[in-house]
């Protein structure tokens, strides 16, 4: 586990959408290398996979309304040597392709990588249809499948590299609407290493995507509790880092996760997993309970669906008070 302290505290905090990471790290990886080639379902500007078609349209590739077809077609290309990037909304690349996903891609396994959008009840209007609630439980069962959440859209665009230049098969979320930026190029990433953005010795948080700021925001306010509450920022979650895990649970003797996603299956059931083998202690969910999406504004819905900051400060009390 990495350490690297975020205080949100007196910053100006920018907002720029997870999805334009991506593309940015798309373009990145095409000017290293020249087999990377990028697979459109008719969502190209929604994905912001249009920034690499403007850079190299010679290597972009519209299939159209057809995402378990592309999946397929990306898995033919990956076996001539390309690396091969399919983009669309993650309730299509995780959900309506999940077979290919798994017997074409995966079970061979293939070098291709699943960019999913529009993750969780932030996309706002879309509604349930296209709300992505259950991306991380469908791909991290997968074996050979790598599984990302950033936080941010820096973090987005490192992510997007670091799987780009992986070998075998990967998949990565993000979102639509504008979020908080809070990490900087200077900021460490290593696939399958957690960062510790914040250290505490009541409860240590454990958030991946956009609940790592809200988390952070929670933290600080507890501070004022005279609670030493940690955030640790686990943005790969298949491999997971067991040992920033164990090591957390040990020392703080309870833990939080908190995730845009069913907690049934998701990131909070990834932790848990490992924590009662090697570590048990009380642990706290916040996420998505057993619940389709729905429309209306972004963060009227994250409110709506208990991912407030004030949902996290109550998880950490429950927590505390358990261990207790």
């Amino acid at each position: 586990m990495i350490k690297h302290e975020i205080t949100l505290k007196g910053r100006e905090i920018p907002l720029k959408a997870t999805r334009f990471g991506y593309g940015e790290g798309l373009v990145e990886l095409g000017k290293r290398h020249d087999n990377v080639i990028v697979l459109g379902g008719d969502l190209t500007s929604s994905t912001a996979a249009d920034l690499f078609q403007e850079a190299f349209p010679e290597r972009f590739y519209s299939i159209g309304i057809a995402e378990q077809n592309m999946s397929a077609v990306a898995g033919g290309l990956s076996l001539t040597g390309k690396i091969p990037f399919v983009s669309t909304y993650c309730v299509f690349s995780a959900g309506r392709a999940w077979d290919q996903l798994r017997t074409t891609i995966a079970y061979t396994p293939l070098n291709v990588k699943i960019g999913g959008a529009h993750s969780g009840v932030s996309v706002g209007p879309d509604g349930a249809t296209h709300q992505g609630l259950e991306d991380i439980a469908t791909t991290r069962c997968i074996p050979n499948m790598t599984v990302c959440a950033p936080c941010d859209a820096i973090e987005t665009k490192k992510a997007t590299i670091a799987i780009g230049e992986l070998d075998g098969p990967a998949y990565i979320r993000f979102g639509r609407e504008p979020m908080p930026v809070i990490t900087g190029e200077d900021t460490p990433y290593n696939l399958g290493e957690a960062i510790m953005f914040r250290d505490g010795s009541d409860c240590i948080i454990f958030s991946c995507g956009y609940m790592v700021y809200r988390s952070l925001v929670a933290a600080e306010e507890l501070e004022g509790e005279e609670l030493s509450v940690g955030v640790v920022n686990l943005h790969t979650i298949k491999p997971i880092d067991e040992d920033a895990i164990v090591e957390c649970a040990r020392r703080a003797g309870c833990l939080v996760t908190a995730e845009e996603h069913q907690v049934m299956g998701g990131f909070g059931s990834a932790v848990a997993e490992v924590v009662v083998q090697k570590a048990p202690v009380p642990v706290e969910f916040i996420g998505v309970l057993d619940r389709f999406g729905e429309s209306g504004q972004p963060e009227e819905l994250m409110d709506e669906f208990n991912l407030g900051v004030s949902d996290v400060k109550a998880a950490v009390k429950r927590a505390i008070t358990r261990k207790e």
